[in-house]
């Protein structure tokens, strides 16, 4: 559907990277084209960065730019996954490779629907987290404490980022729409020292006040010693007076002013950097914790190398605080970038909002998820013919596979001219296991290739690579930005499980995905029992721990049911005996999910079942509710204590529309 131009080939970030590579380890990337670097060799590029990963990561490191000291060893136990150490020696802050320019050019935009535009340049946010930081070491803040944000995608959200890794200390977030067990679920594991939050945040043109629920959660946080809320959507001040320890961002900085520079804690490659969250599938979610080096690194490497972004390009992806593509969006700033900020609906000014803005900044980097362009092709909206949109390069989605009519709705109505790179990794290792190349064709409906670095494949249920056939997505081999580990998990025991229990030694991801012939890449959806309504990640067990709590509801099993190019959450109750489901009290789970958690988790069908299945160890089965919802057969029935209980999912005439 696209393919570069030679001169965009040569003008290629990863293009002068495959010269160094040449110069220096005589490794030769050669097109027969007669073009320096192509997309032909991008593949002999791919196959040289795993198979010699020192030579490559080192490379990097040199043509990053990386600030710090970078030690002599690259791979320490290379041949243990996990258990390989990158970078041993090396010593590194990733604030400082974010903070690296402080001049007056644009370092941020924010805009908050259609009511708030903001702009800073590289000095003004260098001066601002210099005394955000004077003020946490104030408050007693030293490296490896966690700092929590409660916050929309504000600036001051990426200046306590940038301030708390400065320190060294632990940055954690989630987005202010979660419900108050929601963020207790995740926040309570990890004990913040400090607390950040805004006062509310627009949505859709509403405006929704967030205190009484942070009331809520700093009672259930004993660890936190102060509250430092951001005014944001009241332009009065704020009574503060009913949650503990409470001080407006601006009181909490007053006393301290901006030193001229900021004191960059120098730390180990594998220093943790943020904690983020799995979905929460089979309990409260898992704490997941990556390291500064390797997420920095992995970073630098997609979108230098993968996403050509370059000094001055205006980057922007469509995200919350709560979702890890926040954290991949600020580290764009290490590649010079200025970020494009955005809080609230997509949706308002009829779907224009994200083009008007596109527009407005010269944006060259589109990020966004795959239900949003399926929503703008439904609509119609056509920004080719309404928006000049000549700087963007680049449209990027994730979060659930983008469909191939998506394809031809980007091409036809959005752009001709531009790399679409559906991408692919997640929380778990806060990055792309398959993602974009600048330098090769687009194919309908495919990712593009694996990223360089990452030995990914698609494997049958006997650990054997196959193409053209759906399989388990794995990586073989090591990569730097693996989670340093689970918090509270000192024997390495959950992380172990969580993805190399299927296969010894390998990577398992838990997508289900196919290798195409152009080694392109397809996903079809995870192959666990996670639910992706809208391209969010969701774990079932969030949605239990809320409806189980009502009376009526004995047990309940929600699956994800494929529906219109997505995945639409379907909840099924078992009640006390002699109860029937009606519409009240179907609204009332659903108000309690959406009260608990967030309006994502809120299923689009609420049914009643007289039983449901489970195993001969007493755990429900979601999978194979989920296999006969799609009139798929059920594996492994033998494995069930009550098999029979599979009748009341199939053929249900409610799940037909």
């Amino acid at each position: 559907m696209w393919q570069p131009s030679a001169q965009r080939i040569a003008a290629a970030n990863l293009t002068e990277f495959a010269r160094q590579a040449t110069t220096r380890f005589g490794r030769r990337f050669t097109s027969p084209t007669g073009i320096s670097f192509g997309h032909a060799d991008y593949f002999e590029l791919h196959r040289w960065s795993v198979d010699h990963p020192a030579e490559f990561w080192s490379l990097l490191w040199d043509f990053a730019e990386v600030r710090g000291t970078k030690g002599d060893v690259v791979l320490a136990d290379g041949d243990k996954m996990p258990g390989a150490r990158w970078f041993p020696a090396a010593r590194l802050n990733y604030a400082q490779n974010l903070l690296r320019r402080r001049d007056e050019d644009t370092a941020l935009v924010f805009r908050g629907e259609e009511k708030v535009t903001r702009r800073m340049t590289h000095g003004e946010l260098y001066l601002r987290v210099a005394r955000l930081a004077r003020a946490m070491r104030g408050e007693g803040v030293v490296a490896g404490d966690v700092i929590a944000a409660y916050m929309p995608n504000l600036p001051e959200t990426l200046i306590t980022l940038l301030a708390a890794s400065s320190i060294g200390a632990v940055f954690t977030s989630a987005s202010p729409d979660f419900g108050v067990q929601g963020v207790l679920d995740r926040f309570g594991q990890v004990a913040p020292k400090l607390l950040f939050v805004a006062d509310g945040y627009f949505y859709n043109g509403k405006t929704l006040d967030s205190l009484d629920k942070v009331a809520q959660i700093v009672a259930g946080l004993p660890s936190v010693r102060k509250v430092i809320v951001s005014p944001y959507v009241h332009e009065t001040g704020h009574e503060l007076s009913h949650i503990p320890n409470a001080v407006t961002r601006g009181d909490f900085v007053a006393p301290w002013r901006a030193e001229r520079e900021i004191e960059f804690t120098q730390l180990p490659f594998d220093h943790p950097l943020y904690i983020l969250y799995s979905s929460g599938t089979t309990g409260v979610p898992k704490c997941i914790v990556h390291g500064a080096g390797g997420s920095l690194l992995q970073h630098l490497k997609e979108h230098r190398l993968q996403a050509d972004i370059k000094a001055g390009d205006k980057v922007f992806y469509f995200t919350t605080c709560g979702w890890m593509m926040w954290n991949w969006l600020a580290s764009a700033l290490a590649s010079e970038a200025t970020l494009l900020l955005y809080d609230g609906s997509p949706f308002v000014g009829r779907g224009r909002v994200l083009f008007d803005y596109a527009q407005a900044e010269g944006m060259t980097h589109f990020g966004t998820s795959a239900k949003f362009i399926d929503a703008c092709a439904k609509i119609e909206l056509k920004p080719r013919a309404t928006h000049d949109l000549a700087p963007l390069r680049a449209m990027f989605s994730t979060g659930s596979p983008l469909s191939p009519e998506s394809f031809d709705y980007v091409y036809r109505d959005i752009k001709p001219d531009l790399q679409l790179a559906s991408i692919s990794g997640g929380t778990d290792i806060v990055s792309c296991f398959v993602l974009g190349n600048p330098l090769g064709p687009v194919w309908r409906g495919e990712i593009q290739c694996a990223g360089l670095g990452m030995a990914v494949d698609v494997v049958d249920e006997n650990a054997k690579p196959v193409v053209g056939e759906k399989g388990e997505l794995v990586c073989t081999r090591p990569f730097p930005s693996m989670p340093v580990g689970f918090w509270n998990d000192p024997d390495g025991a959950k992380y172990r499980a969580a993805y190399f229990e299927r296969f010894q030694g390998i990577w398992c991801h838990g997508d289900f995905a196919e290798k195409t012939a152009h080694a392109g890449f397809v996903i079809h959806g995870r192959s666990d029992a996670t639910l992706n309504p809208g391209g969010v990640r969701i774990g079932t067990a969030e949605i239990y721990r809320q409806v189980e709590k009502l009376p009526e509801v004995l047990e309940s099993i929600v699956i994800g049911q494929d529906w219109e190019d997505d995945v639409r959450v379907v909840l099924f109750v078992k009640l006390q005996d002699g109860l029937t489901l009606d519409e009240a009290l179907a609204k009332r789970i659903k108000e309690a999910i959406r009260a608990n958690t967030t309006p994502r988790h809120v299923p689009a069908k609420v049914l009643q079942v007289a039983d449901i299945p489970r195993t001969k160890s007493g755990k429900i089965v979601e999978l194979a509710v989920r296999e006969v919802v799609h009139g798929r057969a059920v594996k492994n029935r033998e494995a069930l204590a009550n098999p029979e209980a599979l009748e009341y999912f199939r053929n249900r005439a409610e799940l037909a529309k």
